[in-house]
């Protein structure tokens, strides 16, 4: 996905297909900001979609701030803050939670960078290699301190967390950030995308494999 307008949509409304699916198997409240994750990475296709569009048609120029700057605002200002609020409503174990919530302030923290870069720095975006490259203008040390940072907000909640199977998500976050980091490092804000179907099939896997155990728990209280 991610490579061209049509895949982008066509990513959408699978992401958001699973999307849906995720948030029928949700069984507890404390589910619902992981659960939508999938919905927010479908949202996202279809945005860049969008600027697939305004960028091979000059004629809509002027809604492209708009679009870069909802795109930009999903990838780099609510990720870093939605993967540790989402696996912190989960958490019941107190030690990991006091964890979440530090990783959650480094998250808060790097979202505001991101606002910040956001207002004081233009960004343009180019269809280069069918790929889109965002070139920022934000200065390059903090902006990579900031995208480490960043890294570490949104992967390391899911090893701490003692939610069943949320490693198996993290080490699959892991592996899509090193590859598109070795391969495609220009066009990293864009190509991760790729990464967000499979991403989103093992969220709707632990919440479905979840939901299976909480419905069997039930029965035999029942019995």
């Amino acid at each position: 996905m991610c490579f061209s307008a049509g895949a982008s949509f066509i990513g959408g409304v699978v992401i958001s297909t699973i999307g849906v699916a995720t948030i029928i198997k949700v069984h507890k409240p404390s589910q619902i900001v992981f659960a939508s994750i999938p919905l927010f990475f479908g949202f996202q296709q279809f945005v860049e979609g969008c600027l697939w569009l305004i960028l091979q048609h000059p004629e809509y120029a002027r809604f492209q701030n708009l679009v870069v700057c909802i795109f930009l605002i999903m990838a780099q200002v609510f990720w870093p803050m939605m993967i540790p609020l989402a696996v912190l409503h989960m958490e019941t174990n107190k030690k990991k939670k006091k964890a979440l919530r530090i990783l959650l302030s480094i998250g808060l923290s790097v979202s505001l960078y991101y606002i910040y870069c956001l207002l004081s720095f233009h960004v343009t975006p180019q269809i280069s290699g069918y790929h889109i490259h965002y070139q920022e203008q934000a200065p390059k040390i903090p902006t990579f301190i900031a995208f480490i940072c960043y890294l570490f907000a949104s992967i390391t909640p899911l090893f701490i967390s003692s939610i069943k199977r949320t490693h198996l998500l993290g080490i699959l976050m892991s592996l899509s950030c090193l590859v598109t980091i070795i391969f495609f490092t220009q066009y990293l804000t864009s190509v991760w995308c790729f990464f967000a179907a499979l991403i989103s099939a093992v969220i709707y896997w632990i919440l479905s494999d979840s939901k299976k155990e909480f419905n069997m728990r039930r029965n035999i209280y029942r019995r």
